[in-house]
Order: C-alpha cells, then structure tokens, then sequence
C-alpha cells in the first residue's frame, strides 16, 4: 500500500486531552495497532502519515464523535472503536445506543455491531433467538430489554427460565429441595437482574410477581401474556420441550431465547436448537441473530479463546465436507488421500 499523509482537524483544543490519552497513551496505542504508521499531534491537529493514514483518521473522527455525546475513552473503548472502524461499522451509532439506565445510573449499551442488531431485533420482533458463546452478553442484554419493557409498561411481568440440565449434572444428585436445586441455575439471571435494579426493587419484583424465575418444566399447560419471556441456555432444551415453550406464547408477550449450541449438555446431545433456524426462518415477527467472537464483552483473553475454538469448529466442517485442510493438519501440509498421484 502507498503511503499518504492525512490531517485530522480537532473542533476545539478541549477534546484534545481525553483523545490522546495521559501521556499519549491512546495516541501511541493506535499508532501500534496500524504499524507503520506515525501520528504526531500540533494544536487541535492530527497528521497521520503511513499506508493506513484514512483508517487512522476514521479512528481519531470516531473517538471525536464519542467524546462529543459524552462516552470516556478507555483502552477498552479504543480497541473496540479500532476493531469496529476496521470491519467498516460506526462506533459513534453502536456505543451511544442507550438501552435504559440502572438503578445506580449507570447506562446499559451494546458494547458491538452484533450487540446493537440483537438489541434491535429483540425491540422490535415477537420472538429472537440470541446464538453465541459465552460473554457476548445475550442474556445480560435480554434482561435489560425486560427491564426496560416492564418500567415502560410494555409489559406485566418477567419470566426469566432455564432447563435444568448443564455441565454433566442432574437435578436429582443435588442436595435440598426443588427451589434450592434450582436456584444454582438460574442464578446467571439473578444475577442480571440485579446488575439493572437495587436489591430492594429486585426483590418486590420477585414478591409481587411482575418478575418470575422458574424451571423450563413449569411452562407446561400455560399461557402467557403480556409477559416477557427470557429462555436462557436453550441449547440444553430437548426439540419436544423447545416446542413446548415457543407455543406457550400468548398475546402481547415477547420472547427471547439465548442459547451456545457449542455446549450443549442435554443428553444425547438432541438439543432443541440444532435446525430450529432452517425450520423456522421466514416467519414473520421471528428473527435469529448470530452473535460471534467480536461480540464477546469479557476479558480479551476470553475472545482470544472463542476465536481459537470458532477457527477449529471451522476446520473441522471444513474436513467433514473434504473441501478443505482437516482440523489436524497445518495450511501447506499434503491432504490428499493418495489416490491422486
């Protein structure tokens, strides 16, 4: 690539000190991430020069932008701003998007592209199914969304649900009773829901019935409405207890399911999830949204790891289909079964 020179005018020297960060620190963290580039800073300017001097400059007009509608830029903010200039989505439209505000005042927002379409596709679909690894923030953000359904009055109450089935373990080996063997599962949506609201409201939610948490099992026979439904783990659910709960759907209610069908653990590994897309794709109000390693909101180290696991998942199809170099062999290396030579 050709090396060009581009200048960045900064409106106003204000912004200058939170856009470089104490001492340079952003400035120097986004010279490294586009190598062979050189920044330097005059005034309220910013040259770039270096093969990648437009990608730069996006970078630097996005972190203006976020700083214009109040966001701190952190490293955290800046490697996600990098990550989203470079895969050509705006940070400005992505990170600004406030869901609601908890009870402490802090705002909920989708920290990626693939967050924002799954918080838009839940606003404004009957039933979406969020598919993706762990830390993604399917269910944290599905709460939210609950939250926010409920304090608007869109909605009477919550259903937060889970199967009981995961990591190997059954409910009956569990010491005490059905309430304190289902508490340990569905403790990831307690947990949620106290992130959004103070104990003392979370707690009248749960007393006054407007937020119910329950095994999968107790859906049977029901119907609900205006609720809003949060199915939780769905990859754990048999076919015959997924159809149980999508037909569990009454009106003014919505859905959500959130499931991994790279860890499934219902037994014989028929999960309710596989070929649900296939089946259920054209349906109007239902929508699937993938969610993938760019989406994963927890520490680096676990997007290093979802990456690592997705490439080999890749592989693997790509050696089941025999048009591609097996999960055990290295790129270069000889494939071919012999009968060609």
């Amino acid at each position: 690539m050709e090396s060009t020179t581009l200048t960045v005018n900064i409106p106003g020297n204000d912004l200058m000190p939170d856009l470089v960060g104490e001492r340079d620190v952003l400035l120097r963290r986004v010279e490294g991430a586009f190598p062979g580039s050189a920044i330097h800073v005059r005034g309220n300017q910013i040259t770039i020069d270096g093969a990648h001097a437009a990608t730069v400059g996006t970078v630097f007009d996005e972190m203006v932008a976020l700083l214009q509608q109040g966001l701190t830029i952190d490293e955290r903010t800046l490697d996600r701003t990098i990550d989203m200039v470079r895969a050509d989505e705006r940070p400005s439209e992505v990170l600004t998007t406030e869901i609601f505000r908890t009870s402490r005042g802090k705002p909920v927002r989708p920290r990626s592209a693939g967050q924002k379409r799954y918080v838009e596709a839940v606003a404004d679909g009957i039933i979406t199914f969020g598919i993706g690894p762990a830390g993604t923030g399917k269910s944290w953000l599905a709460v939210a969304m609950a939250i926010r359904s409920l304090q608007a009055g869109q909605v009477d109450r919550i259903v937060l649900t889970r199967p009981l089935v995961e990591a190997g373990e059954r409910v009956g080996f569990l010491p005490g009773d059905l309430m304190a063997k289902v508490d340990p599962y569905l403790r990831p949506l307690y947990d949620a829901l106290f992130d959004m609201v103070d104990t003392e409201t979370a707690e009248r939610l749960v007393d006054r019935g407007q937020v119910e948490v329950a095994p999968l099992a107790f859906m049977r026979g029901r119907t609900l409405n205006n609720s809003f439904i949060i199915l939780d783990e769905a990859q754990n659910t048999t076919p015959e207890q997924m159809k149980m709960f999508l037909t569990r759907v009454g009106f003014g209610s919505r859905v959500v399911v959130t499931g991994d069908i790279s860890q499934v653990d219902v037994p014989g590994g028929r999960s309710g999830l596989l070929d649900l897309e296939r089946m259920l794709t054209g349906i109007d109000g239902l929508s699937f949204v993938h969610l993938g390693a760019r989406d994963v909101v927890r520490h680096r180290i676990v997007q290093d790891i979802v990456e690592a696991y997705e490439h080999e998942a890749g592989l693997r199809e790509a050696d089941d289909r025999g048009d591609g170099v097996g999960a055990g062999a290295e790129p270069g290396d000889d494939v071919s079964d012999g009968s060609s030579h």
